[in-house]
């Protein structure tokens, strides 16, 4: 089996698991439906990843393993959270940051027309089941069937079925801007 350099798992492994970091807090946001609660679940499954930096096996795919840890991490708080009757009061409300827009930046037509699609695309992933949203987020991020059947636990016609049934309810919900 090979060894991160200096025979120390977590020295290889922390540098080369920033690189997703992007991506998990966009997986993560979608999850938990707010920025605070997504930059917690990042940092937790980082913190889980150093600590398991010994289990992971060089060659492998590290971004599969890292939301793997993402989505075990945010399933175990919400089964903590189920019980806890604090969960949804006034404490845990917290505003709506639109994000940035980053490209075009200088056509203001350009710019309403995103913001008005983008809002549309995100209210049809939202609408989809748990299960679906989970696959349609990681085969955005470029995880392949496998990794994402990895990642979810599941075989991989499981995974198939449910991208297919998810993208045809994304069609359905986004009919208005086909050809």
């Amino acid at each position: 089996m090979a060894r991160w350099p200096d025979d120390d798992p977590a020295s290889g492994l922390g540098p080369a698991a920033l690189a997703y970091a992007d991506t998990l807090y966009n997986f993560a946001r979608y999850l938990c439906g707010n920025s605070t609660d997504a930059e917690d679940l990042v940092q937790e499954t980082y913190a889980k990843a150093l600590r398991a930096a010994g289990q992971f096996e060089p060659g492998t795919n590290l971004k599969a393993w890292l939301f793997r840890i993402l989505r075990n991490t945010w399933l175990s708080l919400a089964r903590r959270r189920r019980g806890n009757p604090t969960v949804g009061g006034l404490d845990t409300v917290t505003p709506d940051v639109e994000p940035e827009p980053t490209w075009f930046c200088d056509d203001i037509e350009l710019d309403r027309l995103r913001k008005l699609v983008a809002a549309d695309i995100e209210a049809a992933v939202m609408a989809l089941s748990e299960d679906a949203r989970m696959v349609v987020l990681l085969d955005l991020e470029g995880l392949s069937e496998t990794d994402t059947a990895a990642v979810l636990g599941c075989p991989v016609g499981t995974v198939k079925s449910r991208l297919a049934r998810a993208r045809q309810a994304l069609r359905r919900h986004l009919r208005d801007y086909a050809p």
